[in-house]
């Protein structure tokens, strides 16, 4: 089975320089870094982290926006038996403390000032730390801290000590094994304190190999867009352990705000990533089809319904009609080519979404417009994914069945079970917890309630701790609501809230581009999202979309009330978390007044909330709240006061 090292070299070897591994944009033009080169680049900065005294068992935290440098470190601590964490770029000081204390990092690979200055301020508080290594030295022309030290001269001191001695690289990665720790994923904390999961060469890998099982890739053809943190796991499976497995081409676009461009210019033909990213994607056209003719307007639209219509069919495996059949041809001319190829998904044959629920409409969408789009299940602790929807059997209602080597269970209370060579080895320094996830001879219980239907597709329902009830007794899973107040192109996101209430409610943040740019055809004025949130006509706007909502939802289920709330639901505020999961707890606490109001008499509240700037200073904001009853949806009961739920 080998390890990434091991076989980072194997493919130096194998494709030398006619073979690309990593191509990074900068000032707009693709710098190629082949196999050849990337193992040479990977041997020097070991070679510098050993020379630094970093060694086997040791821990490496990088940080930044991914760049060629970022995945050579990550890589070149795992040649010397060190293990890499890597931490969000967007992580607040405090984030960045937690992980760096906790996990004993010894070295930091920041990429750049900002990152750099986070570290200066925290190493009062980080004894474990040594030094702190940076790849972009911009703005740092003055820095003298001894601890910090250049990507450069780490590789440059790593040529020396290769030189000085001889055969200890190979010794080095000859020693690694495929049960050694690999890399340490942080979770994403969503009822609490991230955990540590410690993944070894063989866990990965064996996930990986699990995937290509079902649906096999071209070795040495495939190419993906590093475009997502490295901290998520689905990033390192995909962009270091897939890549360097089978030969993948890793390609990094040049900036975060050139994501979508960058994409569209490459064209990838693997593309991994969270629902919401799909989501932005289709709520971008959306939007953007209202700046169009009327004329194309209409096509997009009546395209898109029978987009919609066929893939309804497919996936009921009912017969599509020849006349059907010869309209999907006029409009794969004329609608769905073009699009695909503005989405820069004209190359792409594996394409998956998971790390959260998807809304049924996304998933057939994206289908229906020939991107073969699957959901996947999957957490941390069992190497990114476990359970993928086949090629010829995506359902909107599933996350599709078990890969080979991995079984499903459904625990007493409907808790899904997983066991895998993908499960993890423990959580770092936390045996407690470890004893608590892995039960009953390796299985994982992954706190999300499901079942399988008759064909042997999981179905999800939410998270166990989110699952409740009504106070008529009807069961109440937030989830599966919220994402279809989200497939709208005007709302990016969606606290719905019920448990032990005699009615359902929501709280909702609008997407600021999509209603901005709705309010600037209606030359309305604005400057900011609170300014929006007070306008009556954007209730108007957000009410119809839930009246949508509520028309395919079951008469004691339908949303009775919203709010708009008056910020984003923001990270930094701990809201929600870096993978943008909602920390409803946090939510409940914080927005008490909000649920209150929901449940009263009143049409307004007021709420004071804390609020993180973009310098790190904390304060506060307060604000009148509107609540708004959805038309047609009369309220007969009143309500008990209480947290969210």
């Amino acid at each position: 089975m080998g390890t990434v090292p091991k076989i980072l070299l194997e493919n130096a070897r194998r494709y030398g320089d006619a073979s690309v591994a990593m191509r990074e944009k900068a000032f707009g033009i693709w710098q190629d870094v082949t196999w050849a080169r990337q193992a040479s680049e990977v041997r020097s900065f070991a070679m510098g982290l050993a020379s630094l005294g970093f060694g086997r068992g040791d821990k490496l935290a990088v940080i930044g926006d991914n760049r060629p440098r970022l995945y050579q470190g990550f890589m070149a601590a795992q040649c010397v038996g060190g293990v890499p964490v890597a931490l969000y770029q967007d992580a607040i000081a405090e984030e960045v403390r937690y992980a760096v204390a906790h996990s004993e990092a010894t070295i930091v690979l920041a990429e750049d000032q900002e990152q750099v200055d986070k570290l200066l301020a925290l190493m009062p508080q980080l004894p474990c730390l040594r030094h702190v290594v940076y790849g972009d030295p911009k703005g740092m022309r003055a820095y003298d801290d001894p601890m910090l030290v250049s990507f450069d001269d780490v590789q440059e001191r790593g040529r020396r000590f290769d030189a000085e001695h001889p055969g200890f690289f190979e010794v080095q990665v000859e020693a690694g094994e495929p049960d050694d720790v690999s890399v340490i994923c942080y979770t994403a904390g969503t009822t609490g304190t991230p955990k540590a999961v410690l993944l070894s060469y063989r866990n990965l890998f064996a996930a990986g190999d699990s995937l290509l099982a079902r649906e096999p890739w071209r070795e040495g053809e495939e190419e993906t867009l590093a475009y997502l943190p490295l901290a998520w796991v689905g990033e390192a499976f995909v962009s270091v352990f897939m890549a360097v497995r089978h030969g993948m081409t890793v390609n990094i676009p040049e900036s975060p705000e050139t994501v979508q461009r960058d994409l569209r210019e490459l064209g990838p033909t693997v593309f991994f990533a969270p629902p919401r990213i799909w989501e932005n994607m289709l709520r971008d056209v959306q939007v953007r089809i209202e700046d169009t003719t009327r004329l194309k307007r209409w096509l997009y639209r009546r395209a898109m319904r029978a987009a919609l219509d066929i893939e309804s069919l497919r996936m009921e495996r009912e017969a599509v009609s020849f006349g059907r059949r010869l309209q999907h041809r006029i409009h794969e001319v004329l609608v769905y080519g073009p699009l695909r190829d503005q989405l820069g998904l004209r190359r792409v044959r594996h394409a998956y979404a998971g790390g959260a629920a998807m809304g049924p409409d996304t998933l057939r969408n994206f289908r229906g417009i020939g991107v073969n789009l699957k959901q996947y299940y999957g957490l941390t602790e069992c190497s990114a994914l476990a359970v993928v929807q086949p090629d010829t059997d995506a359902r909107a209602d599933s996350v599709g069945t078990p890969l080979p080597g991995v079984e499903v269970r459904i625990a007493e209370g409907g808790e899904v079970l997983l066991r895998s060579g993908g499960v993890f080895q423990g959580y770092y320094k936390d045996p407690a917890a470890t004893a608590e996830a892995l039960v009953d001879d390796g299985w994982l219980r992954t706190g999300d309630t499901g079942y399988l239907d008759e064909d042997g597709h999981l179905v999800i329902v939410d998270r166990a701790d989110d699952i409740s009830h009504l106070r008529d007794g009807t069961d109440f899973a937030p989830a599966p609501i919220e994402n279809k107040l989200k497939f709208s192109p005007y709302i990016r996101e969606v606290v719905a809230i019920g448990a032990g209430r005699p009615y359902v409610t929501a709280m909702v943040n609008f997407d600021l581009g999509s209603v901005g740019r709705w309010a600037a055809r209606r030359e309305l004025n604005f400057t900011s999202y609170s300014d929006l949130a007070r306008m009556g006509v954007v209730y108007d706007l957000l009410e119809g979309e839930v009246r949508k909502v509520n028309e395919g939802l079951p008469e004691q289920l339908a949303i009775k009330k919203f709010l708009l709330l008056h910020k984003e639901l923001d990270p930094d505020d701990e809201e929600v978390t870096r993978a943008r999961s909602l920390r409803r707890w946090v939510i409940g606490e914080r927005y008490a007044p909000l649920v209150r109001a929901l449940y009263e008499e009143g049409e307004t509240a007021l709420v004071s909330s804390e609020v993180t700037h973009e310098d790190g200073r904390r304060g506060r904001t307060e604000a009148k709240v509107h609540v708004r009853q959805v038309e047609s949806v009369p309220v007969t009961e009143a309500a008990v006061v209480g947290g969210a739920g």
